[in-house]
């Protein structure tokens, strides 16, 4: 899997007085993506934390907005994983518009991997080349 879609539709809660997405909203939308291309490769968010104790706390956000998203749109968004460094973990997404296909956004976060105590550490071996086979540069 080099890739991970969802589609979800925008709520009226999801926009601003304006009726398009608040800008804030595409991290929450970025952090579903991640969840999910994780998910759907079998390792959960909530096992990292509490079963092998390793946490992934956002370094750093970038958001590209392109054109707007509106209350009842249906979007995708896609999530990639671009970058397994030491110790951090880097995602891409491009969100874009069901109906038409038009690009609304794009962006990226890195993550740090860090242990109880929030240092850094590596990822464990087998999550590590479980991740190496679904990178995409």
């Amino acid at each position: 899997m080099k890739h991970y879609d969802f589609d979800v539709r925008i709520a009226y809660a999801d926009t601003d007085r304006m009726g398009v997405v608040y800008y804030a909203n595409y991290l929450v939308l970025f952090e579903r993506g991640r969840t999910e291309f994780l998910r759907n490769l079998g390792v959960r968010y909530r096992d990292l934390e509490e079963k092998q104790r390793l946490f992934l706390p956002a370094m750093d956000a970038h958001v590209e907005y392109l054109a707007p998203a509106r209350y009842d749109d249906l979007i995708k968004v896609r999530t990639f994983l671009s970058e397994l460094g030491g110790a951090h973990v880097d995602f891409r997404y491009e969100i874009t518009l069901v109906e038409t296909g038009a690009l609304v956004a794009r962006g990226s976060t890195k993550h740090a991997v860090v242990n109880l105590l929030w240092r850094p550490t590596r990822l464990p071996q087998d999550l590590r080349e479980l991740l190496e086979n679904n990178l995409t540069k």
